[in-house]
């Protein structure tokens, strides 16, 4: 019979090196940094809210790096570690609070708030297509130390509450980096293209799979340079600025994904403060 454990962990400051992870911030919108045990030379998989995450491997300890829902509830949460051997656990994190500012933004093109029916047609099946790219996972492990993917001032910060012509709409789950029309745009770390397309909202985009559930996304360029299942090294350019799908003028938004979830980005830059 299988046992079942729960275990209350007290996050202790890990020895890796400081490349081999991101920066950590248990936050909704954060990455927590949770020690699991290796047993036998292999670590655990490792699973939270359904959704499996990525784990650096290290001689006796492993690191569960757990990408946190910006609608994660404060207080405690739970991990499922499920060892090659059979045994089972369960590890707690604590989500602490975290405020996000709100921006107002106006568009000329009403279709960008309150698409046609047929637009919508359209929005349903892109959100198919990027649903199935972002729970893309693959065993190799990625590079956590990301170089920025434009150079410009940062236009939209992560998780703010926006409102479109007045009207609420979901948060913001990327960076906005301003750049001029045609600047290139290079990929942060060693990854595979996933997937290219011109989305309703997103414009030109690309996707990238760095590994273990680790997907990071560009939107609204002008030329995606590219294509799916091509590879691709930290600084390839994949494509240009540009301002397409909803956009009110030349930027990137570059969203960073783990386990399912939009994180914000400047935790895998280093020395940058989210």
């Amino acid at each position: 019979m299988r046992r079942y454990f729960s275990v209350l962990l007290v996050l202790m400051p890990l020895t890796l090196p400081a490349a081999s992870l991101p920066q950590g911030l248990a936050v909704p919108g954060g990455v927590a940094l949770v020690p699991v045990e290796t047993r036998h030379g292999a670590p655990p998989k490792v699973t939270f809210d359904g959704a499996r995450v990525a784990v650096v491997e290290d001689a006796n300890t492993s690191t569960a790096v757990v990408g946190i829902p910006l609608t994660s509830k404060i207080g405690k949460q739970w991990l499922n570690i499920n060892w090659p051997s059979g045994a089972r656990a369960r590890l707690s994190f604590t989500v602490k609070p975290k405020d996000y500012e709100t921006q107002y933004i106006t568009l000329e093109n009403e279709r960008q708030v309150d698409p046609l029916p047929e637009d919508l047609e359209r929005i349903y099946r892109e959100q198919d297509i990027s649903e199935k790219a972002l729970s893309t996972w693959s065993d190799k492990m990625p590079n956590f130390s990301f170089i920025r993917p434009v150079e410009g001032p940062i236009s939209s910060g992560y998780g703010l509450r926006r409102f479109y012509n007045n009207e609420p709409r979901s948060p913001h789950t990327g960076l906005d980096i301003a750049a001029a029309q045609g600047a290139p745009i290079r990929a942060p770390a060693d990854a595979t293209v996933l997937t290219t397309g011109n989305f309703f909202f997103n414009g030109n985009v690309a996707y990238l799979n760095h590994g273990e559930g680790l997907i990071t996304i560009y939107c609204h360029m002008s030329q995606i340079d590219v294509k799916p299942g091509q590879t691709v090294k930290q600084g390839t350019v994949m494509g240009h600025v540009g301002a397409t799908g909803r956009a009110t003028g030349p930027h990137v938004h570059w969203g960073v994904y783990l386990n399912g979830t939009p994180i914000d980005p400047n935790l895998f830059v280093p020395g940058s403060h989210p």
